[in-house]
């Protein structure tokens, strides 16, 4: 009995190590599009985490130019440690100080008027 035990502990420890190396890549791939991101869009960027639910955690990033973009990790822990790896300044959130580094042009207003208050239509 104690056999099995020992076979089963051995066991997640490899399921566990497998499922960490599998979500530090995921990690290093979000990190490297940031950073590609950051790169051609002055050098550096900002961010927040922002939980939508089971779909994940959403890495908002603002750069240095003032345009934004968005990627979707799968939890919130991939998230965090792609901030980290690609060495961006995180956000408690998307507000205040961070928001006001957004850029808004022509596009993103028509869009907006669509959505809000019958402009361009949304499709």
């Amino acid at each position: 009995m104690a056999e099995k035990a020992e076979k089963a502990e051995t066991q997640d420890r490899v399921d566990g190590g497998a499922r960490d190396a599998r979500a530090e890549r995921r990690a290093a791939r979000l990190a490297k599009q940031i950073q590609r991101f950051a790169r051609g869009h002055g050098g550096s960027a900002e961010g927040s985490l922002e939980y939508i639910g089971q779909k994940g955690t959403r890495i908002v990033l603002v750069a240095e130019d003032g345009i934004w973009g968005d990627l979707v990790a799968a939890d919130h822990a991939t998230a965090q440690r792609a901030a980290e790896m690609a060495g961006i300044t995180l956000h408690d959130s998307f507000g205040g100080d961070l928001a006001a580094k957004v850029r808004t042009g022509p596009y993103e207003w028509s869009r907006m008027a669509g959505i809000q208050v019958g402009g361009p239509s949304n499709t």
